[in-house]
């Protein structure tokens, strides 16, 4: 019966990895992502420390090897090479637990307007709750569909299963914005398009944070989260947006190369730019006024959650 379910389930499911320069520690990982069942299928993102090579010993395993680092968008390379209806996206620091999948599975039939569900984050060996799962589970927006779960506008990128389609028409990530929050403009897209996103906290995942590359990368955080507010909102709600960045952002140069990247960004900020509708700017407003209720609290004293009554 178990061989039947894992059988299964691997018809159901594919894992798409995105590894970079991590040959001396993916070990573990795929070790974890093997015992899952179901076909695997890692990305190397132009490493240059052998992680290739490593990935190959695994006869078990995929491995698409791209020429570059491309960041985020290597992980439609492994999105084209898979062949399954539904893939969970896995970065080379972590994993997901077996409990749980084929339900994943399921409620993605279920519910033909499901387009994502992001994993209930556990850290390191200790596992603690990941700050961004429990916010992800005091979701403020009002659940209209009937869906399980709470409301999500945006998601964590190596912790979501995903409809295959969805991902595909929404035309997975945009090379433009490397890695660093990359996951908005894919989750506007998606929002956009009318595919639900939710948080599922039975649907489990552990993240042991690898740091090596998380300096360089702020600069690309303050660059995207700017691009992409101008690429997707009104005028108005977009400088609102901006004006908090900007002023909560500490200034060292990550924050002078970040808003240099971002005005770089303008010509094709500006032949792309198309806004969402006034609904969906209203509810990212919400999940707005929470972050500046929570981070500076004297320019917001009103209570930021909405009635879900009404």
């Amino acid at each position: 019966m178990a061989g039947d379910q894992a059988s299964a389930l691997s018809r159901r499911l594919s894992v798409v990895l995105l590894a970079h320069n991590c040959a001396h520690r993916i070990g573990p990982v795929l070790e974890h992502l093997l015992q899952l069942g179901i076909p695997v299928i890692a990305v190397d993102n132009g490493s240059v420390d052998g992680t290739a090579e490593v990935l190959r010993r695994y006869n078990e395993i995929d491995v698409v090897a791209l020429p570059a680092n491309i960041g985020a968008a290597g992980r439609n390379a492994g999105a084209a090479a898979s062949h399954t209806p539904y893939l969970l996206f896995c970065d080379d620091d972590g994993w997901y637990e077996r409990d749980g999948l084929d339900e994943v599975c399921d409620l993605f039939e279920e519910h033909p307007t499901l387009g994502l569900l992001n994993a209930r984050i556990l850290v390191r060996e200790e596992n603690r709750l990941d700050p961004i799962s429990a916010e992800m589970a005091d979701s403020p927006l009002r659940d209209e569909m009937g869906l399980p779960g709470t409301v999500l506008l945006s998601f964590m990128a190596g912790a979501v299963a995903v409809r295959a389609s969805a991902f595909k028409e929404a035309g997975g990530y945009d090379e433009r914005f490397f890695i660093g929050g990359e996951e908005e403009t894919l989750a506007l897209k998606l929002a956009k398009a009318g595919w639900q996103m939710r948080y599922i906290d039975w649907f489990v995942m552990h993240h042991h944070p690898s740091l090596e590359n998380a300096g360089r990368l702020r600069a690309f955080g303050l660059r995207n989260t700017l691009v992409n507010s101008w690429l997707h909102r009104p005028w108005r709600s977009a400088v609102r947006w901006t004006a908090f960045t900007l002023a909560d952002t500490p200034k060292n140069a990550d924050f002078a190369k970040g808003v240099a990247m971002s005005l770089r960004a303008l010509p094709w900020i500006l032949q792309e730019r198309s806004p969402m509708t006034a609904d969906l700017d209203e509810a990212l407003s919400i999940l707005d006024r929470r972050r500046f209720a929570e981070r500076r609290p004297f320019w917001n004293r009103r209570a930021w959650r909405p009635d879900k009554q009404h």
